[in-house]
């Protein structure tokens, strides 16, 4: 189902001769192109799709969490749809040879090239096959690689050990990026990552820096004593958008007295606080914060 969606997606963006080139290389690939053959179909690409965003419809968005849920295109552009539908149309994802060949893509790839390898990891076969190849995107200093593997995807949550969905998630933390498109992190508020996000939080405040509003969303039932002193600390000094996030992750933390405590009455705290009181605190729910804090100067 998730491949037809993404080759509906695809043609519906192509012009024609973008049309005639998907489909020759896709016969191409079916008769067995693999190598360095197929390495120059997906460079050949790049005259045939722009790295225009996709505009996706809200049906279209809806249609792709249905189809593989964790998973959203919002942020791919239209070469890296073509670069996924070509890799997909290969017979043999399923063989040996295909690892060997996927990885030697990766040695003369350009970025965009390697965003594109690495958007198709959730699709392929025994994904479990790939975790070093997508460790290695959370090392990279490129944030457009990081991004291609952390959001949108459910591969990490899948497939990454605790040690590597630590690292993921405290990285994309670090980077201040929008941590409620990290697909299943409310499945793994892990103890650990609750202290890493903590440790974090106090290196900060020592700094004499801000918090990143992502760090409300790492905070689990876990450590009870210092996630409530956090709470009570910032408390009086956050923002408005701090203070609607803080209240979430009350409620994520199990911090209901403290949550009950603060009632606030400002307008727009308001409503965040009254999903908490009511348990409604997934990590979806904090996604107009961070469209908030993107658009503040």
């Amino acid at each position: 189902m998730v491949r037809e969606l993404l080759e509906e997606l695809l043609v519906a963006r192509l012009n024609e001769s973008g049309r005639a080139f998907w489909e020759k290389a896709r016969a191409d690939i079916a008769a067995g192109l693999s190598g360095q053959g197929f390495a120059q179909r997906l460079a050949l690409g790049s005259r045939h799709a722009k790295r225009q965003a996709l505009s996706l419809t809200e049906a279209e968005l809806a249609a792709a969490e249905g189809a593989l849920p964790g998973w959203s295109p919002r942020a791919w552009n239209r070469l890296e749809l073509l670069r996924v539908n070509l890799i997909l149309a290969r017979p043999d994802l399923e063989s040996d040879a295909f690892v060997a060949d996927f990885e030697s893509l990766f040695q003369f790839a350009d970025e965009g090239e390697t965003c594109a390898l690495y958007r198709s990891l959730p699709f392929l076969p025994d994904g479990q096959r790939f975790v070093w190849r997508a460790a290695e995107a959370c090392r990279t200093n490129m944030m457009t690689v990081f991004e291609s593997v952390a959001l949108d995807s459910p591969y990490p949550v899948s497939h990454f050990g605790e040690t590597a969905w630590h690292q993921l998630v405290i990285k994309a933390l670090f980077l201040d990026l929008p941590l409620h498109r990290i697909a299943g992190l409310d499945s793994r508020l892990t103890p650990e990552l609750t202290r890493m996000a903590l440790d974090w939080a106090e290196e900060r405040h020592s700094a004499g820096r801000t918090y990143h509003l992502g760090l409300w969303l790492c905070l689990g039932p876990h450590d009870p004593q210092r996630v409530l002193a956090l709470l009570q600390a910032h408390w009086p000094e956050a923002s408005r958008t701090e203070r609607c996030a803080m209240a979430l992750a009350a409620a994520r933390a199990e911090q209901m007295e403290w949550l009950f405590g603060i009632q606030p009455e400002d307008a727009e705290v308001l409503p965040y606080w009254q999903m908490a009181s009511q348990g409604q605190c997934d990590q979806h729910r904090f996604a107009p914060l961070f469209a908030d804090a993107s658009s503040t100067p």
